[in-house]
């Protein structure tokens, strides 16, 4: 007689409330892994996922909500139909998935980029350096950012490029400069060029002719004279500085020589002996003491007198200042009318500008022999390109220049091999 054994059929698994799955059967409750896992939590569940639908719906819990949010006295009615607009219709046409996808959550969205920190670099890098967290660059290499340049650190931007944008230098107008300050005006010191009134191309002297009056020629003559003898004592006055500067530096060496020369011969340094100055006494210090406050106060009393006697000539002393003031600036309009005239005349001329001199003209003079009564015979005379630079240059229109001389080339040293005694 054979017995069969009926194993009991293992109860399903009942599904949660809020759809997750659920263990509900305690088959054992020796360990606390099972009683934990086997636990009955749904009601706890349903009250969460409740709470869930009033955040979807409504924005938050109504717990949370005040009285006036959540109650309203109607006093008018829905006459436009507001509540039933707003309320969802049902349709037979719509689908499933089409209705939960217009169902939307009262809960703000969660964006997957962050958003713009309000933190700025500075600050990052210095809660960086607290935090001891190294800063990559480029090819994964640690930098410094305390050291910028240095190594592999980063580059900071330089001001060209913080500023680059904000300047247009073909505007006509521009408001404010690079550093967002104020306008830089123009100086209101007029240019030279518009004070001078010289020529192009000056009309040359009578004197200057093939044929010239006498006294014309012997008036160019005689300028030409002082220009040539101006030029010499300025010369001469240069070597004669120069020459005085050469031979104190020469005395002065000389003089270092013959001292030295002195203390080789003798073998020894001359040690001058330091004399201490004595104690003064008690006494002496104390009579120093009042001279030195008699002195004081005989200086105070004459500053005083001199303050009190001024105080009378106040008026005299105004108006003798406003003399002088007076005085000054009709100095300073002649010296200021005669730079005029002389520009006017003369454009810049003999003047320094930057580092050179603007070239005088030279005064081109032949002398009585050397005049031709004829155009067939006349020799030209001065250089017209030299003349025309010359020009430009004290109008100002140009920036005074020195010839460039093109360098020596050194001269070349042929050696002659000898070819009978090398065989490789």
């Amino acid at each position: 007689m054979t017995t069969s054994i009926v194993k009991p059929k293992k109860k399903p698994s009942v599904a949660s409330i809020v759809g997750a799955p659920a263990q509900h059967n305690q088959s054992s409750r020796k360990g606390k892994k099972a009683w934990r896992k086997n636990v009955n939590i749904e009601d706890l569940e349903e009250k969460l996922e409740g709470l869930r639908e009033e955040e979807r719906t409504f924005g938050s819990t109504l717990r949370k909500k005040t009285d006036s949010e959540l109650y309203i006295v109607d006093t008018k009615g829905d006459d436009k139909g507001i509540i039933r607009k707003s309320l969802p219709h049902f349709d037979r046409t719509s689908l499933k998935s089409h209705q939960i996808i217009t169902q939307r959550s009262a809960v703000t969205a969660v964006y997957a980029r962050p958003r713009r920190s309000l933190m700025s670099a500075r600050e990052k890098e210095r809660l960086l350096r607290i935090a001891r967290r190294d800063r990559r660059g480029p090819l994964n290499s640690i930098v410094d950012p305390s050291q910028p340049g240095a190594g592999s650190a980063l580059l900071e931007a330089s001001e060209a490029v913080k500023k680059s944008g904000k300047y247009d230098m073909w505007s006509v107008e521009v408001e404010e400069g690079l550093d967002g300050g104020v306008k830089v005006k123009a100086p209101a010191i007029p240019h030279p060029r518009t004070m001078i009134t010289l020529p192009a191309v000056p009309a040359p002297h009578v004197g200057t002719s093939y044929n010239p009056p006498e006294v014309a020629h012997s008036a160019l003559l005689r300028t030409a004279y002082e220009t040539e003898l101006r030029r010499v004592k300025e010369a001469e006055a240069f070597e004669a500085t120069k020459a005085r500067i050469f031979n104190k530096l020469d005395a002065g060496e000389g003089q270092d020589d013959s001292e030295h020369g002195d203390i080789v011969r003798t073998g020894s340094v001359s040690q001058t002996k330091k004399t201490l100055p004595k104690r003064k006494t008690k006494q002496q210090r104390l009579k120093a003491e009042k001279l030195r406050a008699e002195k004081y106060a005989l200086v105070e009393r004459i500053l005083r007198k001199r303050l009190h006697a001024s105080v009378d000539s106040v008026k005299s002393l105004r108006k003798a200042a406003d003399r002088t003031l007076a005085a000054r600036a009709q100095a300073s309009a002649e010296r200021r009318s005669k730079q005029e005239a002389c520009l006017a005349q003369n454009g810049l001329a003999g003047q320094k500008l930057g580092k050179h001199i603007v070239r005088e003209v030279n005064v081109d003079v032949q002398l009585g022999e050397e005049l031709s009564e004829s155009l067939r015979g006349l020799r030209p005379e001065g250089n017209l390109f030299r003349d025309r630079l010359w020009s430009m240059q004290q109008r100002a229109l140009i920036e005074p220049r020195v010839p460039i001389l093109p360098k020596k080339r050194k001269q070349m040293v042929e050696y002659e091999k000898h070819a009978w005694k090398r065989f490789a």
